[in-house]
């Protein structure tokens, strides 16, 4: 049952990150770069961008033609379609991982794929849809961006001894609409499918903005953010994306719930809005969203800094978040990310940034409070070891703050290992958090005959603590997928073991659904399965993610990261 009308294709390319036009091959400095720190000497990171979709092996449609006229008779047979142009995007997320499967896809291997996509336009036509796979065994992957880097959007047949009859992408494309703008409160009502610049858009028509800008803000959607718990890039401005949510709406296999309360605050039991945000479609599908927007700024005022090392500059952004001051981006890079820069696209390796740890800031606000929180930033900076190197730097990074994606699918053609991970700690185990991280990919990519690349930034800050994010560069070797997941696996298990996070804002996926035990606990992993067994009592909702269904072998059995 094939139709090309009423489902829109995923912007980005189906094994790229972005799109063909937006890639780029790699630029004579990151490839010297590569030649002489790991011998990589791979082509001109071209290939995967020229491979279509009828040449990778796909699995075939196995859903039975009764379930898929069924399911058109809900959704119109206009907004259901099995063509592998649609299947494609909708297979796999945008990890490492996810990108080298498929160019093995182009070598000969079968990737597995949805049976069908659907477009629901409804929230009734999503319950039809969810109690109609309830009843038959049909696994549903919720689709918004496709951004997901832990495994979230792997069609998984089988999870935990449950074995399905096939398995749906549900877009939520058509849930783009924006709705009941309050600008006195500063609320308003998004579409779970919009994306992030289409919101921004939206918004600002009304003269106002979100300001949430995760590094998949080009093809992130609304829903996807509060599901997977995204931290922007202005977070220390406006907060993570799960501080904005007001309200939510989840439709569910048992029933449509809205979730949050008609107020600023409420005591009437426990916030039922954080089952929702970080839940991943594993209990259901969010629909749309209420959240708090503010006014879109008059001015943005822009300083770089220098500090001799990262323990001093850690101490300074510390300094900033307890005093208060209020940038709306502060970010530091260790010396090694300093100098490589990846925001400079074919220039990296070739900056001319100063010695040091660059550490980045923006204010935004009215002319007179964006002058005043910048300048007592500054002076507490300067007062903790800064050196300040003017706007230029800040700018930059601003300007290029979304190139770092697409420069790994290149450095992956060419034979390098690039990927990236996430934690979060205290301010007093910082230092130790890191190494260990450091430490513990180092050995295990070393092991497998490379060295390592290990670059770090803080770009979230709280009072308490700070995210620290890892971009890792290395020779492929052997099976790279492999050799991934077990470096993966080693730093994840230093982590759990070390007071950091599994994850901080990339999400559980499939990939750390087997660390929740050490994450929450086995209670909390059973309070999970409780919560899923009453929304979800068949169990397929996005399989393989988050957690598995109660009685279907534990949360540790996940397919996924190994060791």
């Amino acid at each position: 049952m094939d139709t090309d009308t009423g489902v829109a294709l995923p912007p980005m390319a189906f094994n790229l990150w972005g799109t063909v036009e937006e890639a780029k091959p790699l630029g004579d400095s990151p490839r010297k770069l590569l030649a002489k720190l790991m011998g990589v000497t791979g082509d001109d990171g071209t290939a995967a961008r020229d491979v279509p979709v009828g040449q990778v092996s796909l699995s075939p449609v196995g859903l039975a033609e009764g379930h898929l006229t069924a399911l058109a008779g809900i959704v119109g047979a206009s907004h259901l379609t099995t063509e592998d142009a649609q299947r494609a995007p909708r297979s796999r997320g945008k990890s490492s991982l996810d990108l080298l499967e498929w160019r093995a896809g182009a070598a000969g291997q079968e990737i597995s794929a949805p049976d069908a996509v659907l477009a629901p336009g409804t929230e009734d036509e999503v319950l039809k849809v969810l109690q109609y796979c309830t009843e038959h065994s049909i696994a549903v992957v919720p689709f918004g961006g496709g951004t997901s880097v832990v495994g979230g959007l792997t069609p998984f047949r089988e999870d935990g001894g449950r074995d399905y009859a096939g398995v749906v992408s549900l877009d939520l494309a058509r849930f783009d609409t924006v709705s009941d703008v309050d600008a006195v409160s500063g609320l308003a009502t998004l579409g779970a499918g919009l994306s992030g610049p289409a919101a921004e858009l939206a918004l600002a028509d009304h003269g106002l903005q979100i300001g949430h800008y995760p590094q998949s803000f080009p093809y992130a959607t609304i829903g996807g953010y509060a599901v997977t718990r995204s931290s922007g890039q202005n977070s220390a401005g406006y907060g993570r994306f799960d501080d904005m949510v007001r309200e939510l709406t989840l439709v569910t296999p048992s029933g449509i719930m809205t979730v949050g309360q008609a107020s600023p605050a409420s005591a009437a039991g426990p916030d039922l809005r954080e089952l929702v945000m970080g839940s991943e479609g594993a209990f259901g599908v969010v629909t749309s969203v209420r959240l708090r927007v503010h006014p879109v700024p008059q001015v943005k005022r822009y300083e770089a800094f220098t500090f001799p090392d990262f323990a001093t500059g850690a101490a300074a952004l510390r300094a900033v978040k307890q005093t208060g001051t209020g940038p709306t981006v502060i970010r530091l890079s260790d010396e090694i990310e300093s100098s490589v820069n990846l925001s400079s696209g074919d220039k990296v390796g070739e900056t001319q940034s100063p010695p040091g740890c660059m550490c980045i800031t923006l204010f935004e606000g009215t002319p007179e409070h964006a002058s005043s929180r910048h300048e007592e930033t500054r002076n507490l900076l300067l007062a903790h070891g800064a050196t300040s190197v003017g706007e230029d730097p800040a700018r930059h990074w601003e300007q290029g703050r979304f190139n770092a994606p697409v420069l790994r699918d290149s450095l992956l053609d060419a034979g390098a290992l690039c990927e990236t991970l996430e934690t979060a700690t205290d301010w007093a185990n910082v230092p130790r958090l890191k190494k260990t991280v450091g430490d513990a990919l180092a050995s295990s990519l070393n092991k497998s005959g490379t060295m390592a690349l290990i670059m770090c930034h803080i770009s979230h800050v709280y009072a308490e603590g700070c995210s620290l994010y890892f971009t890792i560069v290395a020779a492929q070797q052997g099976d790279p997928v492999a050799q991934w997941r077990a470096a993966k696996t080693a730093v994840t298990r230093a982590l759990t073991e070390n007071g950091g996070t599994v994850t901080h804002h990339h999400a559980v996926g499939n990939d750390h659904r087997p660390f929740m035990d050490a994450e929450i606990g086995e209670l909390g992993v059973a309070v999970l399965q409780a919560v899923k067994a009453k929304l979800d009592p068949a169990g397929i909702m996005n399989p393989g993610t988050l957690v598995e269904a109660a009685g279907a072998g534990g949360a540790s059995g996940a397919a996924g990261v190994s060791s």
